[in-house]
């Protein structure tokens, strides 16, 4: 199956008084045509940057990213190209959308940046993506504030589909949705990736959330991967300590177990992490090797890495 998406051992490391801040430190990951790799981990373990680093916002350190093979360089040409291929959709729809542009103008606009067909064809396809995602022709000259917050999210979506691309980023795309809205957009992402062949990369803090759109999990921690397989197996075995206790910290779980033990403790600092396996202060199961060895990711059977030196 071709790889829609690759990066390798990709860093971004920020400068800061006290020395670099280690953002994203090594990240290895592929997406396959229409996979979907959710991406799960505390707030400020690197998540947000690695997406904006693949979308073209931020710029790595180090490391590379290829679209379909294609490496992505910072040239207006490649930049445009790269935005043909890949989208985004943010967290808050509010923000991310122009309130003085209607929703026609704001799924039109993309096409217009790219010069693709005349005023008569964009119209014709902006009402298509509308009607794709659940949006009718009486939402197109109505404004954001008009809409409420699941309307919003749909044009986001909207406008990201509009250039057709191949691989959608969505960063926390429903967390700031109510419960019921929420099903519903992960229903329309799931009926689009199947309809358009899509690929994302589906970017959740809620792991219960990644679990029921992903085909594959990735669980970061500090800056780095530390567990990747597929949804089920990263599920049911939780074979690094971290997931172990990101499952145990969902509500719905908690029928509480006498050995269920739950994080303490905050994430450390990027700028001065813990040698070794960054996990080590936070981990029950840390030995004197986790403090002088940094663990590697490694298969451990059934298409699941870990790095752990103590993985089950």
């Amino acid at each position: 199956m071709v790889d829609i998406l690759t990066t390798t051992d990709l860093k971004v490391h920020h400068m800061t008084p006290r020395g670099p801040l280690r953002a994203v430190d090594g990240i290895s990951i592929r997406i396959a045509k229409g996979e979907i790799l959710g991406l799960v981990g505390e707030s400020g373990c690197g998540k947000s940057t690695l997406a904006r680093c693949i979308v073209g916002i931020s710029t790595p350190t180090s490391g590379s990213i290829e679209v379909a093979g294609v490496g992505l360089g910072s040239g207006r040409a490649e930049r445009l190209a790269r935005a043909r291929a890949v989208q985004m959709v943010f967290q808050d729809p509010s923000s991310a959308l122009n309130p003085r542009l209607s929703v026609g103008r704001l799924i039109e606009e993309p096409l217009g940046v790219h010069g693709l067909g005349v005023r008569s064809e964009r119209q014709a396809r902006v009402r298509e993506i509308a009607a794709q995602v659940g949006l009718s022709d009486y939402h197109l000259p109505r404004f954001p504030h008009e809409l409420s917050g699941g309307q919003r999210q749909r044009v986001s979506i909207a406008r990201a589909l509009a250039l057709n691309p191949s691989l959608l980023v969505c960063d926390e795309a429903v967390s700031a949705l109510d419960v019921s809205v929420q099903a519903q957009v992960l229903n329309l992402f799931l009926d689009l990736q199947k309809t358009l062949g899509l690929a994302y990369l589906f970017i959740s803090h809620d792991l219960s959330v990644v679990r029921y759109i992903s085909h594959r999990i990735a669980v970061m921690y500090l800056g780095r991967v530390v567990e990747i397989g597929p949804a089920e197996e990263v599920w049911k075995r939780r074979a690094h300590p971290y997931t172990k206790a990101l499952v145990n910290a969902i509500p719905d779980e908690a029928v509480r177990r006498e050995d269920v033990q739950l994080l303490e403790g905050d994430v450390p600092s990027p700028v001065n992490p813990p040698s070794g396996c960054t996990f080590r202060a936070r981990c029950s199961l840390a030995q004197p090797r986790c403090a002088a060895e940094a663990p590697q990711l490694r298969d451990i059977g059934a298409g699941l890495s870990v790095a752990c030196h103590f993985a089950s």
